[in-house]
Protein backbone atom coordinates (compact mmCIF):
# COMPACT_ATOMS: atom_id res chain seq x y z
CA UNK A 1 0.00 0.00 0.00
CA UNK A 2 1.21 3.47 -0.83
CA UNK A 3 2.03 5.62 2.23
CA UNK A 4 -0.29 8.39 1.02
CA UNK A 5 -3.52 8.69 -0.90
CA UNK A 6 -4.99 11.84 -2.38
CA UNK A 7 -8.53 12.75 -3.35
CA UNK A 8 -9.17 15.88 -5.41
CA UNK A 9 -12.28 18.02 -4.97
CA UNK A 10 -12.62 20.84 -7.55
CA UNK A 11 -14.00 23.89 -5.74
CA UNK A 12 -15.06 27.49 -6.44
CA UNK A 13 -15.98 28.91 -9.86
CA UNK A 14 -12.26 28.61 -10.67
CA UNK A 15 -12.36 24.80 -10.37
CA UNK A 16 -9.46 24.82 -7.97
CA UNK A 17 -8.08 21.41 -7.06
CA UNK A 18 -8.62 21.18 -3.32
CA UNK A 19 -6.74 18.06 -2.22
CA UNK A 20 -7.41 15.71 0.64
CA UNK A 21 -4.14 13.95 1.44
CA UNK A 22 -3.91 11.22 4.03
CA UNK A 23 -1.51 8.78 5.63
CA UNK A 24 -2.75 5.28 4.85
CA UNK A 25 -1.14 3.83 7.99
CA UNK A 26 -3.00 6.11 10.40
CA UNK A 27 -5.94 7.39 8.31
CA UNK A 28 -5.05 10.90 9.43
CA UNK A 29 -5.08 13.58 6.78
CA UNK A 30 -4.87 17.18 5.70
CA UNK A 31 -7.09 19.33 3.52
CA UNK A 32 -4.94 21.34 1.14
CA UNK A 33 -6.26 24.63 -0.26
CA UNK A 34 -9.94 24.65 0.77
CA UNK A 35 -10.94 27.67 -1.27
CA UNK A 36 -14.70 27.20 -0.87
CA UNK A 37 -17.58 24.77 -1.38
CA UNK A 38 -16.97 23.41 2.10
CA UNK A 39 -19.99 21.11 2.00
CA UNK A 40 -18.42 19.28 -0.93
CA UNK A 41 -15.07 19.08 0.83
CA UNK A 42 -16.58 17.76 4.04
CA UNK A 43 -18.62 15.18 2.12
CA UNK A 44 -15.45 13.99 0.39
CA UNK A 45 -13.63 13.78 3.73
CA UNK A 46 -16.48 11.69 5.16
CA UNK A 47 -16.31 9.37 2.17
CA UNK A 48 -12.62 8.69 2.77
CA UNK A 49 -13.19 7.85 6.43
CA UNK A 50 -10.14 9.82 7.53
CA UNK A 51 -9.62 12.15 10.46
CA UNK A 52 -8.48 15.60 9.34
CA UNK A 53 -5.71 16.89 11.60
CA UNK A 54 -4.74 20.09 9.78
CA UNK A 55 -5.30 22.41 6.83
CA UNK A 56 -2.40 23.26 4.52
CA UNK A 57 -2.24 26.28 2.22
CA UNK A 58 0.05 26.64 -0.79
CA UNK A 59 -0.65 30.37 -1.14
CA UNK A 60 -3.03 33.16 -0.28
CA UNK A 61 -5.33 33.49 -3.30
CA UNK A 62 -9.05 33.31 -2.60
CA UNK A 63 -9.77 30.18 -4.64
CA UNK A 64 -7.22 28.36 -2.48
CA UNK A 65 -7.69 29.90 0.94
CA UNK A 66 -11.08 31.63 1.31
CA UNK A 67 -12.71 28.66 3.07
CA UNK A 68 -9.77 27.78 5.31
CA UNK A 69 -10.78 29.75 8.41
CA UNK A 70 -14.32 28.40 8.46
CA UNK A 71 -13.19 24.81 7.86
CA UNK A 72 -10.46 25.03 10.50
CA UNK A 73 -13.00 26.33 13.01
CA UNK A 74 -15.52 23.62 12.14
CA UNK A 75 -12.98 20.81 12.42
CA UNK A 76 -10.99 22.38 15.28
CA UNK A 77 -7.71 21.96 13.43
CA UNK A 78 -4.75 24.29 12.76
CA UNK A 79 -3.83 25.98 9.49
CA UNK A 80 -0.24 25.61 8.29
CA UNK A 81 1.21 27.64 5.43
CA UNK A 82 1.81 29.47 3.27
CA UNK A 83 4.95 31.53 3.72
CA UNK A 84 4.39 34.69 5.77
CA UNK A 85 5.01 36.79 2.65
CA UNK A 86 1.42 35.97 1.57
CA UNK A 87 -0.23 37.34 4.71
CA UNK A 88 -1.38 40.48 2.85
CA UNK A 89 -3.38 38.24 0.50
CA UNK A 90 -4.86 36.27 3.39
CA UNK A 91 -5.87 39.55 5.03
CA UNK A 92 -7.66 40.61 1.83
CA UNK A 93 -9.62 37.42 1.13
CA UNK A 94 -13.06 38.91 1.83
CA UNK A 95 -12.60 41.80 -0.59
CA UNK A 96 -11.01 39.58 -3.24
CA UNK A 97 -13.83 37.03 -3.06
CA UNK A 98 -16.51 39.72 -3.21
CA UNK A 99 -15.30 40.74 -6.66
CA UNK A 100 -16.37 37.29 -7.90
CA UNK A 101 -19.52 36.95 -5.76
CA UNK A 102 -17.89 34.21 -3.70
CA UNK A 103 -19.72 34.07 -0.38
CA UNK A 104 -18.33 32.85 2.93
CA UNK A 105 -14.76 34.07 2.60
CA UNK A 106 -12.95 34.91 5.81
CA UNK A 107 -9.47 36.32 6.42
CA UNK A 108 -6.87 33.79 7.55
CA UNK A 109 -4.02 33.99 10.00
CA UNK A 110 -2.17 30.66 9.87
CA UNK A 111 -1.25 28.90 13.09
CA UNK A 112 2.11 28.22 11.48
CA UNK A 113 3.83 29.94 8.60
CA UNK A 114 6.01 27.73 6.43
CA UNK A 115 9.32 28.33 4.70
CA UNK A 116 11.95 26.49 2.67
CA UNK A 117 13.40 23.59 4.63
CA UNK A 118 10.41 23.12 6.93
CA UNK A 119 8.54 19.84 7.08
CA UNK A 120 4.86 19.14 7.65
CA UNK A 121 3.57 15.94 9.23
CA UNK A 122 0.34 14.22 8.25
CA UNK A 123 -0.07 11.13 10.37
CA UNK A 124 3.23 9.30 9.94
CA UNK A 125 3.93 10.99 6.60
CA UNK A 126 6.38 13.88 6.34
CA UNK A 127 6.12 16.44 3.54
CA UNK A 128 9.00 18.73 2.62
CA UNK A 129 8.25 22.41 2.08
CA UNK A 130 9.74 24.35 -0.84
CA UNK A 131 9.48 28.11 -1.37
CA UNK A 132 8.49 28.74 -5.01
CA UNK A 133 7.45 32.41 -5.22
CA UNK A 134 6.51 34.38 -8.32
CA UNK A 135 2.79 33.65 -8.67
CA UNK A 136 2.55 35.04 -5.16
CA UNK A 137 5.42 36.12 -2.89
CA UNK A 138 4.76 33.42 -0.32
CA UNK A 139 3.84 30.40 -2.44
CA UNK A 140 4.98 27.02 -1.11
CA UNK A 141 5.03 23.53 -2.58
CA UNK A 142 4.57 20.28 -0.62
CA UNK A 143 6.70 17.30 -1.66
CA UNK A 144 6.53 13.69 -0.51
CA UNK A 145 9.82 12.12 -1.52
CA UNK A 146 8.94 8.46 -1.00
CA UNK A 147 5.83 8.67 -3.16
CA UNK A 148 7.34 11.01 -5.77
CA UNK A 149 4.37 13.37 -5.43
CA UNK A 150 4.34 17.17 -5.25
CA UNK A 151 1.39 19.43 -4.50
CA UNK A 152 2.51 22.38 -6.62
CA UNK A 153 -0.40 24.82 -6.30
CA UNK A 154 -0.31 27.50 -8.98
CA UNK A 155 3.37 27.24 -9.86
CA UNK A 156 3.40 24.60 -12.59
CA UNK A 157 0.58 23.29 -14.79
CA UNK A 158 0.35 20.88 -17.67
CA UNK A 159 1.85 22.92 -20.49
CA UNK A 160 1.84 26.15 -18.56
CA UNK A 161 2.97 28.00 -15.44
CA UNK A 162 1.27 30.24 -12.89
CA UNK A 163 0.05 33.71 -13.73
CA UNK A 164 2.36 36.53 -12.76
CA UNK A 165 0.40 39.51 -14.12
CA UNK A 166 -0.30 40.80 -10.63
CA UNK A 167 1.40 43.84 -9.09
CA UNK A 168 3.32 41.42 -6.86
CA UNK A 169 3.94 38.77 -9.55
CA UNK A 170 7.41 37.94 -10.83
CA UNK A 171 7.64 35.69 -13.88
CA UNK A 172 11.43 35.36 -13.85
CA UNK A 173 11.38 34.41 -10.17
CA UNK A 174 8.69 31.79 -10.80
CA UNK A 175 10.61 30.20 -13.68
CA UNK A 176 13.77 30.24 -11.59
CA UNK A 177 11.96 28.43 -8.78
CA UNK A 178 10.46 25.83 -11.09
CA UNK A 179 13.81 25.13 -12.74
CA UNK A 180 15.86 25.26 -9.55
CA UNK A 181 13.52 23.49 -7.15
CA UNK A 182 10.81 21.54 -8.96
CA UNK A 183 12.66 20.05 -11.92
CA UNK A 184 15.35 18.56 -9.63
CA UNK A 185 12.64 16.53 -7.89
CA UNK A 186 13.00 14.11 -10.80
CA UNK A 187 11.13 13.22 -13.96
CA UNK A 188 9.07 10.55 -12.17
CA UNK A 189 7.58 13.07 -9.75
CA UNK A 190 3.83 13.47 -10.19
CA UNK A 191 2.66 17.09 -9.86
CA UNK A 192 -0.84 17.93 -8.67
CA UNK A 193 -1.49 21.53 -9.72
CA UNK A 194 -4.06 23.96 -8.40
CA UNK A 195 -6.08 23.77 -11.61
CA UNK A 196 -6.41 21.29 -14.44
CA UNK A 197 -4.90 17.88 -14.99
CA UNK A 198 -2.17 16.07 -13.13
CA UNK A 199 1.22 16.15 -14.83
CA UNK A 200 4.79 15.10 -14.12
CA UNK A 201 8.16 16.76 -13.97
CA UNK A 202 9.30 14.65 -16.93
CA UNK A 203 6.37 15.72 -19.11
CA UNK A 204 6.86 19.39 -18.29
CA UNK A 205 10.61 19.26 -18.77
CA UNK A 206 10.04 17.82 -22.24
CA UNK A 207 6.95 19.71 -23.38
CA UNK A 208 6.34 22.92 -21.45
CA UNK A 209 7.13 25.85 -23.74
CA UNK A 210 7.47 28.21 -20.77
CA UNK A 211 10.50 26.21 -19.65
CA UNK A 212 12.07 25.70 -23.08
CA UNK A 213 14.70 28.38 -22.70
CA UNK A 214 15.46 27.49 -19.11
CA UNK A 215 16.16 23.74 -19.24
Amino acid sequence: MQPIQIAVVPVTPFQQNCSILWCTATMKGAVIDPGGDLDRIRAAVAETGITVEKILLTHGHMDHAAGAAELAEALNVPIEGPNEADQFLLDGLVAAAAKFDMAGARPVTPDRYLKEGDTVSVGQVVLDVLDVPGHTPGHVVFHHKDSHVAIVGDTLFRGSVGRTDFPYGDHALLISGIVGKLLPLGDQTVCLPGHGAVTSIGDERANNAFLADAV
